[in-house]
C-alpha cells in the first residue's frame, strides 16, 4: 500500500501506473489523480475483475462438439457443464480453432496473453469507479479432452481447447476495425473502455472487439482483442493502423474523460465491420534474379 501524493489515499500498487509507482513514496500519484476525473472516486481495495473456471473438469458431449452452438471469426464454441469444484452443475464452454485439431497448449499462448493484458486494463478501469457496475472478463484455461466410453469421444482425446464459464445474452459492443454499437448504454461504456485502454497504456494498446453478456450488476466479457504498436497479440492485432482506425471512428461520450489522450489526426485504414478482422504477418521476399538465371 502507498499513500498518493495528491489525494492522500492509501492505495495498492495496482492503483498506480508503472511510471508513477517507480517514483518514491510521497511523490507518486494514483491513476485517478493522473488520469481520472474529479467526480471519479477510486476504490481503496485491490480489484480483480477476472471470472474464473474455479472447477478443473467439465463434461461436453460428442454431440455438442459435432454441433457447436456458436462460432466466432476463427473458433467454434460448444456448451457443456462443470462436474467438479464450486461451479459444479453450472454451464461452461469449450472453444477451438476452425483450422483443425490442436495437441499443444502453446498454441493458445497469444489468446491467454491478450486476456491477461485485457484483465490488467479492466482492473484499472474498475478501480476508477467510472460506472456503478462492474466489468468482468472471462479468464480461460487450456483444457485437454480425455477419452471416454461415449461414442465418438476417441476422436477428441488429447486435443486442447480453451475452457471458460458460459456467458448468457451474448452480444458484441465493438470490433477491431472501429465498428461499434452505441444503441444501448453499455455500448457507450465499452467505447469508453477502449478509449481508456489507450490512455492508461500511454498510447501503446487499445482493448477492443469487446463482446459478452449483460447481467444485473455487471457485464462479462470474453475473447478480447488487443491492438498494439508492435503487433504482439496475434492475427487480430491490427497494430498502429488498427489503433488509428478506432480513433477515426470513435466519438467521445459521457463516459469518456476530457483529459484522456488520443492520437492526433487518426486515419481510417480499415473498413469498419462488425466481425473480427484478421491480418497475417507478411514474409518478405527478394526480387527474382536476372533473366540469365535458368532453372532446369
Amino acid at each position: 500500500m502507498r499513500e498518493c501524493a495528491s489525494c492522500g489515499r492509501n492505495l495498492p500498487q495496482s492503483s498506480y501506473t508503472s511510471n508513477q509507482f517507480s517514483r518514491s513514496p510521497g511523490v507518486s500519484r494514483c491513476a485517478v489523480c493522473v488520469h481520472g476525473h474529479q467526480a471519479d472516486v477510486p476504490l481503496a481495495s485491490k480489484v480483480d475483475s477476472g471470472r474464473y473456471n474455479i472447477s478443473k473438469t467439465g463434461g461436453i458431449s460428442s454431440h455438442a462438439l459435432r454441433n457447436p452452438f456458436a462460432q466466432g471469426a476463427f473458433r467454434w464454441v460448444a456448451k457443456g457443464v462443470y462436474d467438479s469444484g464450486s461451479r459444479s452443475g453450472q454451464a461452461c464452454v469449450a472453444k477451438w480453432f476452425k483450422t483443425g485439431a490442436v495437441f499443444e497448449a502453446d498454441y493458445f499462448t497469444l489468446d491467454i496473453k491478450a486476456v491477461d493484458k485485457a484483465l490488467e486494463i479492466v482492473n484499472r478501469f474498475n478501480e476508477l469507479n467510472i460506472i456503478n457496475k462492474s466489468v468482468k472478463i472471462n479468464v480461460p484455461d487450456v483444457w485437454i479432452f480425455e477419452d471416454s466410453s461415449e461414442e465418438g469421444a476417441e476422436e477428441w482425446a488429447g486435443q486442447h481447447v480453451l475452457g471458460e464459464p458460459f456467458i448468457q445474452n451474448y452480444q458484441k459492443f465493438n470490433s477491431n476495425t472501429g465498428w461499434f454499437d452505441d444503441s444501448i448504454q453499455w455500448g457507450e461504456v465499452m467505447q469508453a473502455l477502449s478509449h481508456f485502454s489507450y490512455h492508461v497504456s500511454g498510447g501503446q494498446f487499445v482493448l477492443c472487439d469487446i463482446q459478452g453478456g449483460i447481467y444485473q450488476h455487471e457485464v462479462v466479457l470474453s475473447d478480447p482483442v488487443i491492438l498494439s504498436r508492435n503487433r504482439d497479440y496475434g492475427v487480430t492485432d491490427l497494430g498502429s493502423d488498427g489503433i488509428s482506425t478506432f480513433f477515426n471512428q470513435h466519438r467521445c461520450n459521457n463516459y469518456c474523460r476530457s483529459n484522456w489522450t488520443r492520437p492526433a489526426n487518426p486515419a481510417q485504414i480499415f473498413r469498419p465491420v462488425a466481425g473480427t478482422t484478421m491480418m497475417r504477418r507478411l514474409v518478405p521476399t527478394r526480387q527474382s534474379q536476372p533473366n540469365r538465371t535458368y532453372y532446369p
